[in-house]
């Protein structure tokens, strides 16, 4: 695992696993510290599962057995960024102050990710790329939406469509001077796979930002962040949360512009611009 938060993997695998699987996902996630001394048929009980499904669970999750989750939990479960919280409308400031400790504990969880030679290899390729393109599917993207209007405000030229098909036609247009960026919460769209092919055969470099380690977008990226969700499965539906990907977003953003003080004076012509459409 690498060192990796076996909590982190939990979620950001969610999406891909057996219904088994979100079983006993769920009865770990509910509760990481009291996992931790469950034995594999106290475990396989609470998840209405079998001893064997236990332990499909965290071969599925390239660990050694039941064994090794255990340790790898003990890790994590007295950090109370690990646990997420429920969201129950009868008490609505309690609901908001749990609200708030899952979105900090999204980015947290999601900075503590970064590494400091893979994000100065991003912002060299950004600052360096005559385009930066920036691509989303579906409800992701008002994230690549907010990018663009980040980094075109600080002198980084960045497009971006809503449109696959007229995506995928800017990126026809680009060459090896230019870098597209993916961002997508599982790394498995189908279409976004499509898009870095035909980067790549335009000589583009990739920088993806997704989920997990081991999704097919990331495994095509020349760079990848991993963003770490709190979001709470019921039966097949997901809450989705866009608060880690932004903030992978807006850390490099921000990193840019503390590299790059003068940059600071193009979001201010930019602002004194737009500020005559202001009442």
């Amino acid at each position: 695992m690498s060192g990796e938060n076996v909590v982190d993997i939990i979620y950001s695998n969610l999406s891909t696993m057996t219904q088994t699987d979100k079983k006993i996902a769920q009865v770990i996630l509910k509760n990481p510290g009291d996992a931790v001394n469950y034995t594999i048929s106290e475990l396989a009980a609470k998840a209405v599962v079998s001893e064997a499904s236990v332990s499909r669970f965290c071969k599925n999750l390239q660990l050694s057995g039941f064994h090794q989750l255990k340790i790898e939990l003990a890790k994590v479960s007295d950090d109370e960024s690990n646990y997420y919280k429920v969201i129950n409308i009868d008490n609505i400031q309690q609901a908001i102050a749990n609200i708030r400790d899952n979105k900090n504990a999204e980015i947290t969880n999601t900075l503590n990710n970064v590494t400091t030679p893979t994000i100065k290899k991003i912002m060299k390729l950004i600052q360096n790329s005559h385009i930066l393109q920036i691509a989303a599917e579906g409800n992701t993207f008002p994230v690549v939406a907010d990018a663009a209007y980040r980094f075109n405000q600080i002198g980084i030229l960045s497009i971006c469509s809503e449109s696959w098909q007229t995506s995928i036609g800017q990126t026809l247009n680009l060459t090896d001077k230019d870098t597209l960026m993916v961002i997508s919460n599982s790394g498995e769209s189908k279409s976004l796979l499509k898009q870095i092919e035909v980067a790549k055969k335009q000589g583009m470099r990739i920088i993806a930002i997704t989920n997990r380690n081991d999704s097919p977008i990331a495994l095509e990226a020349d760079y990848h962040l991993r963003t770490a969700v709190r979001q709470r499965v019921l039966q097949s539906e997901y809450y989705f949360s866009r608060v880690a990907a932004m903030t992978a977003v807006e850390t490099i953003f921000l990193l840019l512009i503390a590299e790059d003080r003068e940059r600071l004076s193009k979001i201010m012509d930019h602002e004194t611009i737009i500020s005559d459409t202001k009442v």
